[in-house]
């Protein structure tokens, strides 16, 4: 008899569970855009460097980025000279947009195709092409956000004064976002001040695979030798220089700009979630430094005025201190935070690393990534601690979705950083091209992929997250910062083999654009089953 009541509760509390899974997955299945709070904004982003192409066209001038492609040092020794030639065919991509339901577009200006010497004149073809590509979403009903700079610094600059090693760009930040804000800021309503600047100190500063490649021996990233630079210290004087930048082109905005134009101006960080590899005390502590030092680097001085204390100590006299000025210009610099999101990666405690005598910014982070090695190498230059993020599938390299990751992460932004307002600027799935050539036009898997994380999304904003937008990385294949063209994360595809690189939908669009339209989150197959796409 006991054992029958035990089998009985057993069976009882298992067909609970099952009741439970079923009815959550029909909850996620019928979730529409219109269980999201009102004003809450869809849209796909891009870059200007990644997307514009016309390299040297109306007046521009190279960029860093331009001089590093140039030279070879991109993968597969691409460049972006035409790249998806969005300058000559930005009408047919915004009709896109309008077709598939954007409510917004991300984009950013080119600072050396609006002032091509980095200050001084301004270019007006430039200015006339930014125009036209506002009016033209605007014409179309799609919200444009402008992000003043994302990456691609004019190579005068770097020339002149060694680019953001020097104090001295931050006076060129704010004139070029004081030209941004009085051409496009009676139309652009949602500026961000500087893309990722707690990625491009260490790709460029650090380890070296990223323009202006400057490391130094023994750190910088395997077979890279750089001609010149001090991983111990550049990194963070450069994010040093990013952030005082951006609390100062905030400053103007604010001061000059926000009361006439009524726009929000914020700023966005690459925000991997590092998780513990175990449960250890000291790997649980590994994985909340690895957040201080990373999305935390930017995050705690703006909401709180300074460093990371974790920073300090570690880092010790390498991370510039903020003077009282400083503090009180950087505290609070910004209406809302960007973030871009693409997973997990594990982490464990690696106190040896503080023995060192000379250590890098990565060294400071103490912690070591739990990555499978194989998976490692066949990423190239992404490199360090991305791997596991990424696997192998019937389409080649792509990366694991983790949706998960995006709620751990905007829990502790909600209890540690005073919950601030948050667009999810950057979140996406990507595939390696075929080989042979072949157009991929059936990705299932970034259809599931954008599924769960926008399920996340609200499942983040029910629990409390201010969370206003969510936006797909990237609209149109583009050229990837370090896959060049042999990582792809657009919505729509894009022919590089055709001169005139032609556009054309893939199925994940074709989702997006139901969704977007009042579909449901996962479609109704023929059979009467949810289907991902």
């Amino acid at each position: 008899m006991e054992q029958s009541c035990g089998s009985s509760s057993r069976l009882r509390f298992l067909l609970a569970v099952l009741l439970f899974e079923l009815v959550s997955a029909a909850a996620a299945a019928a979730i529409t855009r219109d269980d999201f709070p009102e004003g809450f904004v869809f849209g796909a982003g891009s870059s200007a460097y990644q997307v514009e192409g016309a390299w040297a066209e109306d007046g521009k001038k190279p960029s860093i980025w331009d001089t590093y492609t140039h030279q070879g040092y991109a993968f597969d020794h691409a460049t972006a000279d035409v790249a998806a030639d969005q300058y000559h065919k930005y009408k047919e991509d915004v009709r896109l947009m309008h077709e598939m339901g954007l409510d917004a577009y991300r984009f950013s200006i080119s600072w050396s195709r609006l002032i091509p010497d980095g200050r001084g004149a301004v270019n007006p073809k430039g200015l006339e092409y930014y125009n036209n590509l506002i009016d033209e979403l605007l014409k179309h009903g799609i919200q444009p956000h402008t992000t003043i700079y994302h990456f691609d610094l004019p190579q005068a600059l770097q020339d002149e004064y060694n680019g953001l090693l020097s104090p001295r760009v931050i006076e060129d930040f704010t004139s070029f976002a004081d030209v941004c804000f009085r051409s496009f800021g009676d139309r652009v309503k949602q500026w961000t001040t500087v893309n990722e600047p707690n990625i491009e100190p260490l790709g460029g500063y650090d380890m070296g695979y990223l323009p202006p490649r400057r490391c130094s021996s023994p750190f910088g990233f395997p077979g890279i030798t750089c001609a010149e630079g001090n991983s111990t210290t550049e990194p963070y004087v450069v994010a040093h220089h990013l952030l005082l930048a951006h609390a100062s082109m905030v400053s103007l905005y604010r001061r000059k700009y926000q009361a006439v134009q009524g726009g929000r101006i914020g700023i966005t960080l690459l925000a991997w979630w590092y998780e513990p590899a175990t449960t250890k005390p000291e790997d649980v502590a590994a994985a909340e430094r690895m957040n201080d030092f990373t999305l935390g680097w930017f995050l705690h001085p703006l909401v709180y005025g300074d460093y990371p204390p974790v920073m300090k100590r570690n880092a010790r006299s390498k991370l510039p201190a903020l003077t009282a000025k400083e503090s009180a210009r950087v505290r609070g610099s910004f209406d809302f935070v960007g973030i871009n999101q693409y997973g997990a990666i594990y982490v464990a405690d690696d106190p040896s690393q503080l023995k060192r005598e000379l250590r890098d910014y990565s060294a400071d982070e103490a912690t070591k990534y739990i990555t499978p090695q194989d998976t490692r190498a066949s990423l190239g230059s992404l490199g360090r601690g991305l791997g596991q993020e990424f696997k192998q599938s019937g389409l080649g390299l792509r990366n694991h979705d983790a949706p998960w990751a995006l709620r751990k992460l905007l829990e502790p932004l909600q209890t540690k950083y005073a919950n601030p307002p948050v667009v999810i600027y950057e979140n996406g799935a990507g595939h390696e091209p075929d080989p042979s050539g072949g157009l991929l036009y059936d990705d299932e898997f970034r259809s599931h992929f954008l599924q769960v994380y926008i399920e996340a999304a609200l499942q983040s904003i029910r629990n409390g997250s201010d969370v206003g937008g969510y936006f797909v990385w990237s609209f149109m294949d583009v050229f990837e910062y370090i896959f060049a063209y042999q990582f792809q994360f657009g919505l729509i595809g894009v022919d590089y083999g055709a001169e005139g690189r032609t556009r054309y939908a893939r199925s994940s669009a074709r989702w997006y654009a139901g969704f977007l339209h009042g579909g449901e989150l996962r479609t109704v197959a023929p059979d009467g089953s949810r289907a991902s796409s």
